[in-house]
């Protein structure tokens, strides 16, 4: 069967993650016909928007796009293009799981959680203002809707990979009418999955919890901004955001995407680490019905990094972006 996939290769370091993980894909026997756009900075010029009409078009015929990372500049510029393509294609849910791997040194062993993050609103969906040359006001929206939707997609996940627990995280202790709302919804939503183990947990107590204990923890779920922080916090528990994959899923379509940055300071070096865009195309290749590919990229990503004769830079080896991509191929064909 071939598939057509949105491929947008993003920025930075995004082009050359993004053709390691297309060549593993086209080497595990999945036919994808690749549609090909681009957005972000280098687009604006052309089309006075770091998102073409186009690039939207094509992810909803499609239903499905694989993304390179893109740059968001810092205090100026452009809105996230990130934030802005979840919110256009109603990509509600952020799923980021976090596990260790054997042959990668880190503080921890035996982590396999799951992060799902509503992904459509709270602080990180930008909604600020100026209110005087001197202050600056952002608002932080929590709804019923999307709070009973994430909770309940977080429940779907854990039924589906069998897991024993939801957490809860919030700051209702504080925000009592937000993060109020979000844990009332979760609270409700627990009673009809009694089959699950549920919890709650505030967000700073969730931080020092994960930083003693991370492998106590099965799936964790929380509103746009908590998910954010404590995702990559989380993913300095496993040794850095270069393993660690990422998906957004709707209810008509999906963006799959690393969770790390742009890293325009390494780009066209050929030493940024794709096992986390490789990882974030297995997610996909389930996602689309491809299980015996997306089983055979897996474990052949494991079986390199726990040989650890070719690891990248950041978990302490020399093996170039392209070379690492190979490694992971040649595991395949054994």
């Amino acid at each position: 069967m071939e598939h057509n996939i949105t491929l947008i290769p993003g920025d930075g370091i995004g082009p050359e993650v993004i053709s390691a993980a297309v060549k593993v894909i086209e080497n595990s026997g999945v036919c994808i016909n690749w549609e090909i756009v681009r957005m972000g900075a280098e687009v604006i010029e052309e089309f006075n928007t770091p998102i073409p009409s186009y690039v939207l078009e094509s992810i909803k015929k499609n239903k499905v796009a694989l993304k390179g990372p893109v740059t968001t500049p810092v205090g100026m510029g452009f809105k996230s293009v990130n934030v802005t393509l979840r919110q256009e294609l109603n990509l509600y849910a952020n799923i980021r799981p976090i596990k260790t791997f054997q042959g990668v040194t880190s503080r921890y062993e035996n982590v396999d959680l799951i992060i799902v993050r509503e992904n459509s609103e709270d602080l990180y969906a930008g909604i600020e203002h100026m209110i005087t040359e001197d202050i600056a006001e952002s608002i932080k929206i929590i709804s019923k809707k999307a709070s009973d939707r994430i909770v309940e997609y977080a429940f779907k996940i854990a039924k589906e990979q069998n897991r024993k627990q939801v957490i809860a995280v919030h700051k209702a202790n504080i925000m009592k009418l937000s993060d109020g709302l979000f844990l009332r919804c979760a609270r409700n939503i627990a009673t009809m999955h009694s089959e699950i183990d549920f919890g709650d947990v505030i967000v700073d107590a969730m931080s020092m919890k994960l930083v003693m204990n991370p492998e106590k923890y099965d799936v964790l779920v929380m509103p746009n901004l908590y998910g954010d922080i404590l995702s990559d916090m989380a993913a300095g528990l496993i040794g850095g955001l270069g393993l660690v994959p990422g998906a957004n899923i709707g209810e008509e379509g999906a963006v799959f995407e690393p969770a790390h940055g742009s890293a325009p300071d390494i780009a066209g070096t050929n030493i940024a680490n794709p096992t986390a865009c490789i990882l974030s195309a297995v997610m996909m290749l389930r996602y689309i019905g491809e299980a015996e590919a997306a089983d055979k990229i897996e474990k052949a990503v494991e079986a390199v990094l726990k040989e650890g004769k070719y690891l990248t830079c950041d978990l302490g080896g020399t093996t170039g972006t392209q070379e690492f991509a190979e490694a992971v191929i040649d595991k395949m064909g054994k």
